[in-house]
């Protein structure tokens, strides 16, 4: 069940941004969706619930910094 959180989040980062069927950190089992995401200057944070074993966890990607273009 998605949540109005998950709602927003898609909004923020575009629906095809969302990674898909992540592993359980715990129990291996894949997770269709992040429960929560939050973007960041050059990060976006992701939480994680896996509803077989109940446990939370984060995990984080990071944009790789962009050199300036000359002008």
């Amino acid at each position: 069940m998605a949540s109005s959180h998950m709602a927003s989040a898609h909004l923020r980062t575009g629906s095809g941004d969302v990674p898909r069927e992540n592993p359980c950190a715990q129990c291996g089992r894949p997770i269709s969706i992040p429960e929560w995401i939050e973007a960041g200057q050059r990060r976006t944070s992701y939480l994680w619930h896996c509803f077989a074993c109940d446990y939370r966890f984060e995990a984080v990607a990071f944009e790789p910094a962009q050199e300036p273009l000359a002008a």
